[in-house]
């Protein structure tokens, strides 16, 4: 295996996703390719030597020389503030990557497709974004539940496409739970994410392969509150990040 080295990347594209978060479009030309769900590491340098780097999830699958981010600022996040507000078009800034190969996911097609549920809290459901998307792109028939827990619909990253993707692709499910307000009209109302809830979203299946990704409290609920409805703690995957912004 090829050792991950640092290299420079220029800032091709940005898109704001919510009033705190952007997706970043970064140009690498030797970025070796990437599968979802597996992160970067990215390196900010002052002209005075002192350095700063956080990690973050690769938000769509593979496309060669250009991978996309999505920052969400962090409180006193000083990595997250420069590449959210002030990192412009064609500035350089240093990735590594791609970092982790536990918490992914290859794209499957035929009938015996796996089917595939993944849990994402907050701004965890960026690389589970990736998934959705290389689903979307392979053209797998693997049938996919995304459950997606935020705090309001002011905070839901990706609004537009994942509307689209769900109410479009053939297969794939998207269910959105807000935890603080909810908009007009949503029957269930804004709390967490329930064990009975769970229940009816998200029952076990044969094969099935399960990703979980969220701040840790969050993951470790879901966690839990899954193996206790039966499911393999061996087919639950699960990534956490605290308030580094990782």
């Amino acid at each position: 295996m090829a050792r991950v080295t640092w290299q420079v990347a220029y800032l091709v594209s940005r898109k704001d996703e919510t009033p705190d978060a952007v997706t970043l479009v970064l140009g690498v030309p030797e970025w070796p390719g990437h599968l979802p769900g597996q992160h970067v590491d990215v390196r900010l340098t002052a002209p005075d030597g002192y350095s700063a780097q956080r990690s973050y999830s690769l938000a769509a699958p593979d496309h060669g020389a250009q991978v996309e981010l999505t920052v969400q600022v962090v409180q006193d996040g000083e990595v997250s503030s420069f590449l959210a507000r002030d990192y412009a078009v064609g500035d350089p800034v240093e990735v590594r990557g791609p970092v982790g190969g536990w918490f992914v996911w290859s794209p499957q097609v035929g009938a015996a497709a796996a089917p595939v549920l993944l849990l994402g809290g907050g701004s965890g459901v960026v690389p589970l974004m990736a998934m959705v998307r290389a689903r979307h792109e392979s053209g797998s028939t693997a049938p996919m539940h995304l459950v997606y827990s935020v705090r309001t619909p002011a905070d839901v990253l990706y609004a537009d496409e994942l509307e689209r993707r769900g109410r479009l692709d053939d297969g794939l499910t998207v269910t959105v739970a807000y935890t603080r307000s909810a908009p007009p009209g949503d029957a269930r109302g804004a709390h967490r994410i329930t064990a009975e809830e769970l229940a009816a979203w998200a029952p076990y299946r044969e094969g099935q392969r399960t990703y979980v990704c969220g701040p840790t409290g969050f993951v470790d609920a879901v966690a839990d509150a899954l193996v206790d409805l039966g499911h393999d703690e061996h087919t639950i995957r699960t990534e956490r990040f605290g308030p580094s912004g990782g």
